[in-house]
């Protein structure tokens, strides 16, 4: 049987994130994502068990941290493309 965490759950319009990668920078890359879309808190990192890490954050679902799924520059529709 699997153990699940239990903990007190995060306050009414936030969510807790949890990133498990390979590398840090992986899961550094993936926090940089949510930030993009939410507010949120500073994040935590862990070393995994099997050498992965695992990072930490909170979210604000409720406030907005810029535009949801902004096009990075240069990832736009090409000049060959119709």
């Amino acid at each position: 049987m699997k153990y699940i965490e239990t903990q007190i759950l995060p306050s009414l319009g936030h969510a807790e994130v949890r990133i498990i990668a390979r590398t840090p920078e992986a899961a550094r890359a993936v926090a940089e994502a949510l930030r993009g879309c939410f507010a949120g808190t500073e994040q935590r990192s862990y070393p995994g068990l099997d050498g992965d890490t695992r990072l930490h954050l909170t979210v604000d679902t409720a406030a907005s941290a810029g535009p949801a799924g902004r096009t990075p520059a240069g990832a736009g529709v090409h000049s060959d493309e119709i």
